[in-house]
């Protein structure tokens, strides 16, 4: 894992970082920013995701959405961005003899947008917004009610896009003011990958966001900690399956628990041949798929566990679940199990190194929060870690007390998953 990058820093204030590729045949050119739905007011909710809907309506260079998007696709690249809770960024994939019009692209959109054509966009975004909600507009969406259950008043609970109510209030000027305060220099990143040299990409960078603001970073409230469980949230929604999702807090990406739960993840969840996969899906045939995800901002942490399944199974595949997670924390995982998972993160740590996406986002989207490890320094990381870390942290966050189970479906059956977590066998 010989993956090197460089950092420099332009006149205004844009950090610009290069990973040099020379065995790759394509390139990727990706813009950050520190905003998301987490810098926003309740009042506000959804500029983040609004704006960025915006950018793409034109800029002065580009002054409509076809002649943005042709320029890219013209180069094989394929415009796009993404909202999170704390950040957003915009990219494309192109051919690396044309790096300067990705960069010409990406830099007039973000830096001299048109902001045209509010109410058709407006209207775009509250259509999207269906996906989350019944036919009453209550929230069904299991991440939103997630980081709800689990972050309370706190803005990491706040919708990314936002609600109807808010969505359809949002003015100009507010989206002005969005713009000006986070879309400058000192709160972004400008991250390429290819089989490029740095020196051509500085010279690039510098001429297409010459017009970025230097202006002064974001900065975050952490949330505070979460009230002690279980806790337990149902809403009905008729529909043929019950989705839920079991929650736990963790920790930030640089704790030093976050290798072991890395591990523990995988040891959960990595193949069929994984607990949760097997005990769920292979031996009992209680739901289709199961999924483990750890996700882990710069000051908090989620860990979480998702299935859906017929509402007469739900409460057996919570059961299950629980059950599964309990083992773990009593036996820790075989010697088998760890070795594995440590083989298959350093593969994937391998694969990285062949995705321009994956290497911007390791270098790029982390170095909006702090300097970013090497590959091989995570890896020696996860590698150093023993059975009994892996015991420890399981059995620290695992806890029943620090559970939160939210589940979306038919009545049927929900009394029982909620004692299913009430009597979970779980270090308390």
């Amino acid at each position: 894992m010989s993956i090197e990058y460089s950092k420099d820093t332009l006149q205004n204030g844009l950090r610009v970082v290069t990973v040099e590729t020379p065995h790759l045949h394509t390139a990727l050119v990706a813009a950050y920013v520190r905003t998301g739905s987490r810098h926003e007011r309740p009042a506000t909710n959804g500029v983040s995701h609004f704006l960025e809907h915006m950018f793409f309506r034109g800029s002065e260079a580009y002054p409509d959405s076809v002649r943005m998007n042709a320029a890219v696709e013209e180069v094989g690249g394929n415009l796009n961005g993404v909202t999170m809770r704390d950040q957003g960024y915009y990219y494309t994939p192109l051919h690396p003899n044309a790096l300067e019009v990705g960069l010409s692209v990406i830099g007039d959109m973000l830096t001299r947008p048109l902001l045209t054509e509010l109410e058709i966009e407006r209207r775009i975004i509250l259509e999207e917004m269906l996906d989350e909600v019944d036919e009453d507009g209550r929230d069904i969406d299991l991440e939103n009610l997630s980081k709800q259950e689990l972050f309370g008043a706190h803005p990491l609970a706040l919708k990314i896009a936002g609600t109807p109510q808010t969505v359809s209030r949002i003015s100009l000027e507010q989206l002005r003011a969005h713009l000006e305060r986070h879309y400058v220099a000192a709160n972004m990143v400008l991250a390429v990958a290819g089989p490029l040299r740095r020196r051509d990409v500085l010279y690039l960078a510098e001429r297409a966001f010459r017009k970025l603001r230097t202006g002064e970073a974001t900065s975050e409230r952490p949330p505070p900690r979460r009230r002690a469980g279980p806790s337990f949230r149902f809403v009905r929604h008729d529909e043929a399956q019950t989705e839920f999702r079991l929650n736990f807090r963790t920790v930030p990406e640089q704790h030093e628990d976050a290798p072991a739960l890395q591990l523990l993840r995988r040891v959960l969840d990595d193949g069929l041949s994984s607990r949760l996969p097997y005990n769920v899906v292979e031996r009992r045939g209680l739901a289709y798929s199961i999924h483990t995800n750890a996700e882990m901002f710069h000051d908090a942490g989620v860990f979480d566990i998702e299935a859906a399944s017929a509402p007469a199974q739900a409460p057996a595949v919570v059961e299950e679940v629980l059950r599964t997670l309990g083992e773990l924390c009593d036996g820790g995982p075989s010697d088998e199990e760890l070795e594995r998972a440590k083989r298959r993160h350093r593969m994937f740590l391998d694969f990285s190194q062949d995705s321009p996406g994956d290497l911007v986002g390791w270098f790029g989207g982390t170095e909006l929060f702090h300097p970013p490890e090497s590959f091989d320094q995570r890896a020696r990381k996860v590698e150093a870690q023993s059975r009994e870390d892996v015991v420890r942290v399981a059995r620290r966050y695992l806890r029943r007390s620090n559970a939160a189970l939210v589940a979306v479906g038919q009545r049927r059956g929900a009394r029982a998953m909620e004692r299913a977590l009430e009597r979970a066998p779980l270090p308390r």
